[in-house]
């Protein structure tokens, strides 16, 4: 249960700096307000005995103040805030998420992208994996004050998940879903 919101300026940040970007365009001098961000990972994260695509649920205050709800449904992620490849860091997001122990080798990179592109600009890049219960090594959740929740999206309510707007939904989920759905049937 989320309670006691308020929003307060934020003095230091160990995930964003704030910038303002100045620049000359066609002869005219423009400033541009950013923040600079860590880079992240995601994984369509496929599990093969239930026919379902497995995605988290999670608490985000910036949805809460559009929506009064906050939680958002998501693709197991991270950010890139470690000396490891992007590999390696799409590995341990899919054990501390969803509970899932998966082989650097079976992982597979599908793409990578730009996020929030009007005021932050950083790259995702996108993996795929297959689990099932063989594989599973916890409960996930996240890790220290982390709260989420791991669910399962059956295949064949896969498309019509995706396009329910009363559910909050990344654009990363929606296009690996898509992804999924015209590459791995």
């Amino acid at each position: 249960m989320i309670k006691d919101v308020a929003i307060v300026p934020c003095e230091h940040s160990n995930f964003i700096t704030p910038k303002r970007v100045l620049y000359v365009q066609n002869g005219v001098a423009k400033a541009w307000d950013m923040v600079e961000v860590h880079d992240s990972v995601a994984v369509i994260l496929y599990h093969s005995e239930h026919d379902a695509l497995v995605v988290v649920r999670q608490f985000r205050p910036p949805v809460y103040l559009k929506n009064g709800d906050g939680y958002t449904y998501e693709l197991c992620a991270g950010i890139v805030d470690k000396e490891k490849t992007l590999a390696e860091i799409a590995c341990e997001e899919i054990a501390e998420e969803c509970g899932f122990s998966v082989a650097i080798e079976s992982i597979e990179r599908v793409t990578s992208f730009y996020t929030a592109v009007g005021f932050a600009g950083s790259v995702q890049t996108l993996y795929y994996a297959r689990v099932d219960e063989s594989m599973r090594t916890g409960e996930g959740g996240g890790v220290e004050l982390e709260s989420i929740e791991v669910m399962e999206i059956p295949v064949t309510e896969a498309q019509r998940f995706v396009l329910d707007e009363t559910k909050a939904k990344t654009p990363g989920l929606m296009f690996g879903f898509g992804w999924f759905l015209e590459n791995k049937l």
